[in-house]
């Protein structure tokens, strides 16, 4: 059995890693991201719910804030994409790198707010999904089609490098967003 104070020997990549590579790479609105503006222009000048419901649950998947893993022993040997692991030995599985797996959603680190996101991880999975986010999606709807179509010139004030980025506990996002319009 692996000790807490070692590394299991099969874990998936480290989810901060991965949300500092998601921000120097593929933040909404950042110009390395072809086709943002597009997709803000859906969000904002549509009235169609079936829209907003996807654009919210594309925004979820894109942008899973909730950074922590689930922690299991294997019960018997297995192997898990070519990599074996013992009866006994820990495994970590964080929960966000579902929603960057190219078979269920094509492309997985391009915006789409149009893709079926639906079966995105950010709420948990099974037994342990949040019971809050039916109140949540209906709130990123709301919220994301009334702030930009209220105040469509909205914009951040900073470049996105000086944007002090929360990624020091379970919730990834930001300490302050400068915005203007």
């Amino acid at each position: 059995m692996t000790s807490p104070t070692t590394t299991p020997p099969c874990w998936c990549p480290a989810p901060r890693r991965r949300a500092r590579d998601q921000r120097q790479h593929a933040r909404p609105g950042h110009p390395r991201v072809p086709g943002t503006p597009d997709q803000l222009a859906v969000v904002r000048d549509t009235d169609d719910p079936k829209v907003l419901a996807s654009a919210a649950d594309e925004m979820l998947r894109y942008l899973t804030v909730v950074h922590n893993g689930q922690r299991r022993l294997a019960l018997e040997d297995l192997e898990i994409g070519g990599r074996s692991i013992r009866a006994g030995e820990g495994v970590v599985m964080p929960g966000a790198t579902g929603n960057w797996q190219a078979g269920v959603f094509p492309e997985p680190e391009r915006l789409d707010v149009r893709r079926d996101a639906r079966r995105h991880m950010a709420f948990g999975f099974g037994i342990h999904q949040c019971l809050g986010q039916p109140l949540a999606r209906l709130e990123l709807q709301v919220v994301y089609h009334t702030v930009f179509r209220r105040i469509p010139a909205l914009r951040r004030a900073t470049d996105l490098d000086t944007i002090p980025f929360k990624d020091d506990g379970i919730v990834y996002g930001v300490y302050e967003l400068p915005v203007t319009w």
